[in-house]
């Protein structure tokens, strides 16, 4: 079978948008936090690379290595010091191997293949909205079966995991947050707003933290992805469009990807870990995987470096009181094979085809330790034809969606319905839609144990799961006669689904 391009951001299909009316009158405050910098300019001259250099943590190691980097030709943009992490530019075609060489540095190395570049937008296509007379149909079937939304009729999704149940017990509470590190969120819309935590936004490209009103917002409607996964956890319940698996709880938006090339690089996801830690968010979606490279190989001393990075943030993160959730992919990639083929990376440059082991090149953060890994499920129950899974690798599935499986719902569509920037909704599908499925359980779970530590709340994602088991016959995902993938191991745990399917109702009781 052909694999779709594994990239985190993708709705697997054109998206198919409808417009409402509503529209919303206020604009949220700024906040303010960043860590220290040296006051650079982000937008670096051509033949400038960006680099990760990972020390000990402490201050005499610190500033003797920011000393070396200057004799280095390098520009310190951003110090984390909490974690050892210093974000750099430099077009010093050696800085590399001179920066390793230092006393006090762990690992360093490129965080892109090609230099930095003048920021530019992106354009990835309008969206295809949906008629009026559709969206009327969609509402009255909701209408009838006494769905709160008017949207609801078409969110099979939450039926499947007992969420529509579970906000009628407990949608959730506002002292718990989900920030969603990502392309950004549109506040502004209405089915978020009421729900959506300012303080704790910023935008972290470049790895310095943005709190200025408005920073943490899509580029353009095009960048749609982080909204709509916002919608997914914590869309409000209040009669607008649709709702969310944990409508009651915060959500915040972290906006990380390229303006260029919507990209994710490692110094934007450092940021990112750390600024949710350091501001009281209780769960991040990582919807995404870390660029340049879809697998990180630890024998390159530059993946290495990212590795290394990107794991002291998220570690930081989870010490603070942080689940992270990640989407395994959507290579339909088994992650417990001996190797895999990897064309995709890097992704910022030419790729180059190569076969890699993946229990020695990881994909970041979904591989990372004390991350809750989710595959994808379509309307029937069984794994999306593209998710990637694994035994070991996966911990729990959610719905994530699958046009090869056909709902009884009023647009019979089998991606996932979710909001969409500029009061827009939309169907998406991939292992990115079913990630926030499982945060917003964690959600779930975390408001009524608020207490529960990030060990203790997978813990419980993974006891309230369903677990259906291994399919009894050859998967054929896209229905062509071919086997696509194999799934190992039993009832209890398995490559598909990991523990099981979360399940919400489960999770409020």
């Amino acid at each position: 079978m052909a694999h779709l391009p594994s990239r985190r951001r993708l709705a697997l299909a054109v998206p198919v948008v409808l417009s409402l009316t509503a529209s919303l009158g206020f604009l949220p405050t700024a906040a303010s936090a960043a860590p220290v910098t040296a006051g650079t300019t982000l937008t670096a001259d051509a033949g400038t690379l960006a680099y990760v250099v990972n020390t000990k943590v402490d201050h005499r190691t610190i500033e003797s290595v920011k000393k070396a980097i200057a004799a280095a030709d390098g520009t310190v943009v951003a110090t984390y010091a909490k974690i050892g992490v210093i974000v750099v530019h430099s077009a010093n075609p050696d800085f590399g191997a001179q920066i390793r060489a230092v006393r006090g540095v762990q690992s360093a190395g490129a965080t892109r293949t090609a230099p930095l570049s003048l920021a530019g937008t992106t354009d990835e296509g309008a969206a295809k909205l949906m008629s009026a007379a559709e969206a009327a149909k969609t509402a009255s079937a909701s209408a009838a079966a006494g769905e709160s939304e008017p949207l609801e009729a078409d969110q099979w999704d939450l039926r499947a995991i007992g969420a529509d149940k579970a906000a009628a017990i407990n949608p959730g509470s506002s002292k718990v947050t989900v920030a969603v590190i990502d392309t950004g969120v549109d506040d502004t819309h209405p089915d978020l707003a009421p729900n959506f935590s300012a303080a704790q936004s910023a935008n972290c490209v470049g790895g310095v933290a943005d709190t200025s009103e408005g920073a943490w917002r899509p580029y353009t409607a095009d960048d749609y992805h982080g909204t709509h996964v916002a919608g997914e956890i914590a869309a409000a319940r209040n009669g607008i469009g649709v709702a969310g698996v944990a409508p009651g709880v915060k959500v915040a938006g972290i906006k990380v990807s390229d303006p260029k090339d919507g990209l994710f690089y490692p110094e934007n996801v450092v940021c990112a870990f750390v600024f949710a830690a350091d501001h009281g968010v209780e769960i991040t979606n990582n919807s995404y995987y870390v660029d340049p490279w879809l697998y990180n190989c630890m024998d390159d001393p530059d993946q290495k470096a990212i590795v290394d990075a990107v794991n002291r943030a998220q570690l930081y993160a989870t010490s603070k009181g942080t689940l992270n959730v990640a989407s395994a992919g959507n290579s339909n990639h088994d992650l417990d094979a001996d190797e895999l083929v990897d064309s995709s990376s890097p992704d910022d440059s030419t790729p180059v085809t190569r076969t890699i082991d993946p229990h020695e090149c990881f994909d970041v953060p979904t591989q990372l330790p004390g991350v809750v890994t989710v595959s994808a499920t379509g309307v029937k129950g069984t794994k999306s034809y593209y998710s990637t899974y694994g035994l070991g690798a996966i911990d729990v599935a959610a719905p994530g969606g699958d046009r090869y499986q056909i709902p009884e719902t009023p647009s019979a569509n089998g991606r996932i319905l979710s909001t969409m920037p500029n009061n827009a909704y939309g169907f998406l599908q991939g292992t990115s839609m079913a990630s926030p499925h499982v945060a917003g359980v964690a959600a779930l779970l975390k408001s009524a144990h608020p207490w529960a530590s990030p060990a203790t709340l997978q813990t419980l994602l993974k006891a309230q799961a369903d677990n259906p088991g291994c399919p009894a016959e050859p998967y054929d995902g896209n229905g062509d006669g071919v086997v696509d993938a194999t799934c190992e191991g039993g009832k209890r745990v398995n490559g598909f689904f990991g523990f099981g399917v979360v399940n919400a109702l489960r999770a409020v009781k």
